[in-house]
């Protein structure tokens, strides 16, 4: 009697930066323990690459950001956009995961559901934010959405959008990573034991660090009792921080942002994910984001909402403090450190206000609830 041939399940999915790498990767290692028959193939980064993902692009030939930038290297994206369709044409998957960053993977969504392919939204776009007609694309084209953020499965049922909340996974990362060791991170980085730590976060992309970090950086003179450390990314050269930094009393760390957070005082955030991150980590921050003044001016036309800040977002309500764009000061700035340092009550009103954001967010195992989604989904079929 012939042997029972073992039906492989092949996803294709898409992440076009290092957060959707992370989270994509994870998810591709839940889905695995669930599914032994599953292959990957995709556009991602490394981390995806050693989860087993069969790389076809990798996302730093592709993270372009802002109107100006992509509009700029709109032929590239365009080479791009195709070449995943061709790929995803011969490779014939059984679901398509798209990990976030929207402007390339809705339209990659609006062709697989051409094609009649199952396709699964992981991390949503922020159209809570702004471009809300793209919730009209979404509903149509994708099959399934899996959120992290609590009042976007609300947005989402609003619509009639089949959506699930799974949970957030930077708990998940937060647990997996646990406790660091202070005397062993100031070791290694070359850092003093007796002065307490600012850590300065200008964001993962090379035009916010030339937009935010030398700003950052005129604080440095007002706290000198403090030593600032600067959370570098391996995806950015070392060269563009230290040319900014200059002979600034300033010290780089690189792909140590969890270990930098756990010892610091206090932290300056570029608008992202990281300012949540920080707030899980229980470290007072101040937000600040600069865009050119032509993306912002479009931004300010199109943004719906009240904050930028995940933090905020999620709360409902102004949590740690905004300075966005000519709000970005060297003397506002200033002005909300001292306060996150000095003044008891903030610091204690905003660890309050941090727990209940946990409470919030909910418990680690986004990666395996969506894992588990998602093979429900395939398994309708």
């Amino acid at each position: 009697m012939a042997k029972k041939q073992t039906r492989i399940t092949k996803y294709y999915i898409i992440a076009g930066e290092a957060s959707g790498d992370l989270h994509a990767s994870n998810l591709i290692a839940e889905i695995k323990k669930n599914d032994p028959n599953a292959e990957f193939r995709g556009f991602g980064g490394d981390l995806m690459q050693k989860q087993g993902l069969d790389l076809v692009k990798h996302y730093r030939t592709m993270a372009y950001m802002g109107f100006v930038e992509v509009a700029a290297n709109l032929r590239k994206v365009l080479d791009n956009i195709n070449l995943c369709k061709k790929d995803i044409l011969e490779y014939h998957p059984d679901a398509i995961i798209l990990v976030d960053y929207p402007g390339f993977n809705l339209r990659i969504a609006d062709f697989a559901h051409k094609q009649g392919l199952k396709v699964i939204y992981y991390i949503s776009p922020q159209v809570w934010a702004w471009k809300r007609r793209r919730v009209s694309k979404i509903k149509a084209t994708v099959d399934k959405m899996l959120v992290i953020l609590p009042f976007e499965e609300e947005f989402y049922k609003q619509y009639g959008i089949d959506v699930t909340y799974v949970g957030n996974p930077l708990l998940d990362e937060l647990k997996k990573f646990g406790q660091g060791n202070r005397s062993i991170f100031l070791r290694r980085n070359n850092l003093g034991a007796k002065r307490e730590i600012i850590a300065l976060l200008p964001g993962s992309r090379p035009q916010e660090i030339k937009r935010t970090l030398g700003t950052m950086l005129k604080i440095v003179p007002h706290f000198p009792e403090y030593q600032f450390v600067v959370a570098g990314v391996s995806s950015v050269d070392n060269a563009l921080y230290k040319r900014i930094i200059g002979k600034t009393d300033v010290f780089l760390v690189e792909n140590q942002t969890y270990d930098l957070l756990q010892n610091a005082s206090a932290a300056v955030v570029t608008s992202g994910t990281a300012t949540l991150e920080t707030a899980l980590l229980s470290v007072p921050e101040v937000v600040c984001y600069k865009a050119t003044r032509f993306s912002f001016r479009i931004a300010k036309w199109l943004v719906k909402v009240k904050y930028i800040c995940l933090v905020n977002l999620v709360m409902d309500r102004e949590v740690v403090k905004e300075l966005i764009q000519n709000d970005m000061t060297e003397e506002n700035m200033v002005s909300e450190l001292s306060r996150l340092l000095r003044d008891g009550n903030r610091q204690r009103e905003l660890l309050e206000d941090y727990d209940e954001l946990h409470e919030r967010l909910g418990s680690a195992g986004a990666s395996a609830k969506a894992a588990e989604v998602i093979i429900g989904e395939l398994r309708k079929n």
